[in-house]
């Protein structure tokens, strides 16, 4: 597909990069800037930068760049005719492209009107069909009330064979590629969920992508044997183990918290909204995965466990270490009384909801004390399965430093010998508690630090005047070649994003690194537009007498002439330092112009 850069420049000026990061990213303001934590490489202080007006960011730790297509090749895996188009029906652009492409396009828009469809149409039956009091009186039980139930939208699915399909009236298209139907042994569209109360699930931008279904304790005839949740399938609009349930409406919390709230079932994701704790998300229908751990990792550093104790104790324990240390996240647990969920909790003592969360213990340690608690301290045989049981789990962790300070804690819980529990610590170990190295933050200079300060003063300048190109700043003010390169290109192509487009595809990339490292550095509070001019054009003056002197000893250029000439510009120079250095500045660059020209 053949791209228009009109088409190009419509998507990105119709597209707000702070708005598309967060859906991934917490950024927070510092000054005129957007700063979060890099999504890109593991990192515990925020280098990830982000200059919403010029639609930018760029991370002063890896060096990533990028605009808001960039954003989403990278993140999605797209390439950019792919990303473009998502962008550009994100933001209701229609764009030129052939037929087969709109047809797609158009194809894909359709599925999220048919789950959007679907949505209003499950809320609606929850909250006014006859049919649905059972579901309404179910809710009531567990403490979610109308109020509630219209903020997530929730909904009710009658106890019908194709009541949806019949009242939506969707293509079989539209049916089959968002799973809300399938066909049945009599080739007819069947509704994909029947009886059961139904939580629409969203991406984090809030569109509907996908449902999930329970069933309804008193409704659902137990002879069909289905699960307590059905959720959606895996769809072009849909994924899910990237997809995390509330991410939509708890980001809000999460970045003001710094930390994230992740739960195993839907409900126990509301619960902990009604006791204030707006910052819970739950996976949709499967285990905890590393994309998942990717998106959490990307909105807080502290992630908090909120299982039933059996849940969070068969957690991947090699893959949550892991994940630990590649991604530098402290993962946590909230220690729920034995035997209830967030949710039967939340109704019932909703500060113990809220103390277990803030008093959330080490993954580790949550393990080490369900394997302790279980262990027989009564007799020595006990305790010494107690402590083989223990050094089994302590060896799951990769930190030797870590290991060892809970192997004092066993110790003395068990009333055994300390060193004795090293030697038995150390008899070989699992391939597990060796993982990779970790990822870690290489902090990178960027690339302004060896370049000239006043033509790096001159490039911001530029980027935050434009109307400054040409009559008062040109390429010939600035000495280093990248800065009179950026400069150049900048002034060609009028917007810093095509600039860095045309520096790239020339294969100009120091260059384009350095506008991508400006555009997002935060403005100074006053730019004074005459001193820096002087200083670019007093820079840019030095560097040209030096060639001059050059020419002059070489015997290129007659001595009288270049003497007289060096003595007027020295003058000239003088004078940007007093009443005149307006006139002074606009004559020097009147000479440096002719002097490159020529």
């Amino acid at each position: 597909m053949a791209i228009s850069e009109d088409d190009i420049a419509r998507v990105r000026a119709a597209t707000d990069i702070v708005a598309l990061i967060t859906e991934q990213v917490a950024l927070k303001r510092v000054g005129r800037r957007w700063v979060g934590l890099c999504p890109f490489h593991a990192e515990k202080t925020g280098s990830f930068y982000v200059n919403a007006e010029e639609g930018r960011y760029h991370c002063f730790g890896c060096r990533v760049s990028g605009d808001q297509i960039t954003w989403v090749r990278e993140t999605q895996r797209l390439d950019f005719v792919e990303a473009l188009r998502q962008l550009a029906e994100r933001s209701g652009i229609e764009l030129t492209e052939d037929e087969s492409e709109r047809v797609q396009h158009r194809e894909r828009r359709r599925l999220y009107e048919a789950i959007e469809g679907a949505v209003d149409w499950y809320h609606d039956q929850l909250m006014n069909s006859p049919d649905a009091r059972v579901a309404r009186e179910y809710l009531k039980t567990r403490g979610i009330n109308g109020d509630v139930a219209r903020r997530f939208r929730l909904g009710f699915a009658p106890d019908d064979w194709d009541r949806l399909v019949k009242a939506l009236s969707l293509s079989p298209a539209q049916l089959e590629g968002t799973g809300l139907a399938f066909k049945n042994r009599l080739e007819r569209y069947q509704d994909f969920l029947r009886a059961r109360l139904v939580f629409p699930i969203f991406d984090s931008s809030g569109r509907a992508v996908a449902l999930g279904g329970r069933i309804i304790p008193g409704l659902t005839d137990e002879s069909r044997r289905e699960g307590k949740y059905k959720n959606s399938p895996e769809t072009p609009i849909y994924s899910k183990r990237r997809t995390l349930y509330a991410l939509n409406w708890a980001k809000d919390d999460i970045i003001r918290s710094g930390e994230i709230i992740v739960c195993e079932g839907y409900t126990d994701v509301i619960a902990f909204f009604q006791v204030g704790l707006e910052r819970a998300v739950a996976t949709c229908g499967t285990a905890l995965g590393e994309e998942h751990f990717r998106t959490l990792r990307n909105f807080a550093q502290r992630i908090v466990l909120a299982y039933d104790a059996d849940g969070a104790g068969q957690s991947a324990a090699e893959s949550v270490y892991q994940w630990e240390r590649q991604y530098e996240v402290d993962v946590v647990v909230a220690r729920l009384p034995a035997g209830q969920d967030p949710a039967e909790l939340a109704r019932e003592d909703p500060e113990a909801l809220r103390r277990a969360v803030d008093e959330a213990i080490p993954f580790l340690e949550f393990r080490l004390e369900r394997v302790l608690l279980g262990a027989d301290l009564s007799s020595p045989t006990g305790r010494a399965r107690g402590a083989e049981a223990a050094l089994k789990v302590l060896r799951e962790h990769p930190s030797d430093l870590v290991r060892d300070q809970y192997l004092v804690r066993v110790a003395d819980r068990l009333g055994l010998d300390v060193e004795t529990l090293r030697q038995m610590s150390r008899a070989p170990q699992s391939e597990a508690s060796s993982g990779p190295a970790p990822r870690t933050s290489t902090r990178v200079n960027p690339p302004l630090q060896d370049l000239p300060r006043p033509g790096t003063e001159g490039l911001r300048l530029l980027l935050a005047e434009p109307a400054l190109a040409g009559e008062y700043l040109t390429p010939e003010l600035f000495v280093e070649p990248r800065q009179r390169l950026a400069a150049r290109v900048l002034i060609e192509q009028g917007s810093v994003s095509r600039a860095i487009d045309a520096l790239r595809a020339s294969e100009e990339t120091e260059t384009a690194e350095v506008l991508e490292t400006l555009i997002v550095m935060d403005e100074p509070a006053e730019l004074d537009r005459d001193a820096v001019l002087s200083q670019l054009v007093r820079s840019a003056v030095a560097h040209e007498l030096r060639q001059m002197e050059r020419e002059l000893r070489l015997g290129e250029i007659e001595p009288g002439v270049a003497m007289s000439v060096i003595r007027d510009v020295k003058e000239r120079v003088n004078e940007l330092e007093g009443p005149l250095r307006g006139t002074a500045t606009a004559e020097l660059r009147e000479w440096l112009v002719a002097r490159r020209v020529t």
